[in-house]
């Protein structure tokens, strides 16, 4: 099975277990429906880029403990807190938490958001950074911002956009209403539902499958993909016939011409 362990994220609100290649990552709040607190957002600053340079992990989840996947910022414990910052404040601790869907999104690893409940406002932000996203069936999604009065923030626009296109996303920010599962497997947001009981499973399965695949294929397929939201054919073309060669001569292509030839599964090594 590899290498198996339990990651220290210095907070209890963040667990972080490496199994079989498979690094995945709780957010382990769930009498708050994985309300986001500093200490989660902070944890996870510094975890992500520790995963990156890990040669162990192959393919990262995030997922919520319970039934929800992250209800976005804790309003309430904010309350609480006292006086709130200034804008000048909050503005520069939110670019702060911005590397978190940053981190997710640059990650050179696959990342999967397994959603097991609701994923509202920077917890949908949260989900849609990752490169796939398996819901359970009784899931749902809300931008919730309108009704808060705010205007979004965790890349959200960025990502509705690019996932669903302009007019939805417009639809979903503007209107703050709840997508089912389904509806959000039909807007492109999600890849895969299935019933709640099986997410658990189902995400393993994905995990492991992408988690044994060819690192250094993996990494320039997934720098490739991103890239190309932003590049015209041409600049991809270009950057495709660069990259295709190098990974020709990798030793997991090796593996992969003689494991096809012997009708095996390949190990792949990332040399």
């Amino acid at each position: 099975m590899g290498d198996a362990r339990e990651i220290d994220t210095g907070t209890p609100d963040l667990r972080c277990a490496l199994e079989d290649r498979v690094c995945t990552i709780t957010m382990n709040r769930p009498e708050a429906r994985n309300a986001l607190t500093w200490d989660m957002k902070w944890a996870l600053v510094d975890l992500l880029p520790q995963l990156d340079r890990d040669p162990a992990v192959g393919c990262v989840v995030l997922t919520g403990a319970g039934t929800a996947f992250c209800s976005g910022g804790d309003t309430k414990r904010m309350a609480q807190e006292g006086k709130p910052p200034s804008a000048e404040e909050r503005k520069h601790i939110l670019r702060r938490e911005h590397r978190i869907p940053s981190l997710l999104h640059h990650l050179t690893r696959p990342t999967i958001a397994s959603i097991p409940g609701p994923a509202a406002g920077a917890g949908l932000g949260l989900a849609l950074a990752c490169d796939l996203r398996v819901a359970a069936r009784g899931a749902f999604f809300t931008t919730a911002y309108a009704r808060l009065g705010l205007s979004g923030d965790y890349g959200t626009s960025w990502f509705l956009t690019r996932l669903a296109g302009t007019a939805r996303a417009k639809e979903l920010m503007f209107t703050g209403d709840r997508v089912t599962s389904e509806r959000a497997e039909q807007l492109g947001l999600v890849n895969q539902v299935v019933d709640d009981e099986a997410l658990p499973a189902a995400t393993a399965e994905l995990a492991r499958r992408i988690a044994h695949g060819p690192p250094i294929a993996l990494r320039l397929m997934k720098n490739n993909l991103n890239r190309a939201t932003q590049h015209d054919l041409e600049t991809m073309l270009d950057l495709e016939a660069e990259r295709m060669p190098d990974c020709a001569q990798t030793s997991d292509y090796v593996e992969a011409v003689s494991a096809f030839r012997e009708k095996r599964a390949p190990v792949f090594r990332g040399e």
